[in-house]
């Protein structure tokens, strides 16, 4: 007799961040060969453009 657990097909399954590590390290790879350009900023610099002040909805009592 053969006992075998339910979608057991004895292989690993992929470590999610090394999955997502060499995703990340494609998509850069291909960025870059297509003429893209990364820049470094420095820390503490906002990339928030400034614009017209945001509207705040106030909920509850005035």
């Amino acid at each position: 007799m053969v006992t075998r657990v339910a979608g057991s097909n004895g292989k690993a399954k992929p470590d999610p961040s090394r999955e997502t590590h060499e995703s990340l390290d494609a998509l850069i790879s291909a960025f870059l060969r297509s003429g893209g350009e990364i820049q470094q900023i420095a820390n503490g610099v906002s990339g928030q453009v400034a614009g017209p002040p945001s509207r705040h909805i106030k909920l509850g009592k005035k």
